[in-house]
């Protein structure tokens, strides 16, 4: 695989990045606090600053419910709506077309343009996986977005194979008999990274500088790329709106969504927090695990830090070894 070079190609300060005009227009009906606008706003001012056009194929979800109310629309950017579970299949049609136009001479050929398929964790770790591992296995030229926000959201707050582990959801909801979802949740970066693409990238809305700087080398990356977006519900998980960020940040410095990329096969941890906060800072902000804070169940909080040290330390060997080669 050829090297990633972006070391030479800067984001400008925030402060710059403001000026550009959006390109996801105000007005849209998704929630107060929900972290998928901030996330797609984000990636937008690195694309204009560096000067690309972005191409959009949108998965059935609460993206493209809420910004697409016909006849309305938010997006000022090339964009098609298709199936939940196809979003990667479509937009590698839009990039294989796209790709022949200029062969014949149709289309300019020096034009900054890049392809991006954007999904839920509905649409990616379960109804679009499919469709996913084969476009990366293809090898064409385009970023996949995960805004993981951790279950169906826009249908009912199903559990997904994002859930965490006795997070407490309409499909497997806390009761007599259960403690919310029994399994853990998928770790799907390493299943695509697991694909040999040139890179793979974990960031939160919280970071935002993280998260510019591994949007930035996706655009620059030739062939497949991938993105899993932490995107708080506060609908779905019963947080505050005005928490967001807070959740997206405490995610991070407890280990439970370590920020992470993978270039070329070499795993690299792009923070590491100087004094990781228990999971229960995490938990305590949203009401699916209140549950969790009864006295006879204290032991699953356990279990769960547990699990995040496990990751945590796996991840870190990951690095280790990246850097021993």
């Amino acid at each position: 695989m050829a090297e990633i070079k972006t070391a030479e190609i800067k984001v400008p300060p925030l402060k710059k990045l403001t000026n550009y005009p959006e390109k996801l227009a105000p007005g849209h009906r998704l929630c107060a606090g929900c972290g998928a606008s901030i996330i797609i706003r984000q990636m937008f001012m690195v694309a204009n600053a560096l000067g690309y056009e972005l191409i959009w194929a949108n998965a059935t979800g609460c993206v493209e419910v809420c910004t697409s109310i016909y006849p309305y629309t938010s997006w000022k950017s090339p964009w098609i709506h298709n199936a939940f579970e196809n979003a990667a299949a479509t937009i590698s049609g839009v990039e294989a077309a796209y790709k022949a136009l200029k062969r014949k001479g149709k289309l300019p050929t020096d034009k900054k343009v890049k392809f991006v398929a954007l999904g839920g964790d509905g649409g990616t770790y379960d109804i679009g996986f499919q469709s996913l591992s084969g476009a990366l296995e293809r090898g064409h030229d385009f970023i996949y977005v995960c805004y993981d926000n951790e279950a169906y959201m826009n249908t009912g707050i199903q559990r997904s194979s994002a859930t965490p582990k006795y997070a407490n959801t309409t499909t497997q909801p806390v009761g007599s008999e259960s403690l919310g979802k029994p399994q853990h949740k998928k770790w799907l970066p390493e299943v695509a990274a697991a694909h040999g693409i040139p890179y793979v990238a974990q960031v939160s809305p919280s970071h935002w500088k993280d998260l510019m700087e591994k949007f930035k080398k996706a655009l620059l990356t030739e062939g497949p790329s991938f993105i899993n977006a932490f995107s708080v519900c506060p609908r779905g998980w019963r947080s505050k709106e005005e928490e967001g960020i807070l959740v997206s940040k405490l995610a991070v410095e407890t280990n439970y969504w370590p920020l992470f990329e993978v270039e070329n096969g070499k795993w690299r941890i792009t923070h590491k927090p100087k004094n990781p906060k228990p999971i229960e800072e995490y938990l305590k902000l949203q009401g699916r695990f209140k549950h969790l804070f009864k006295p006879e169940n204290q032991d699953k909080i356990k279990e769960l830090q547990e699990e995040v040290n496990r990751r945590w330390e796996w991840l870190n060997r990951m690095e280790e070894i990246s850097n021993r080669e």
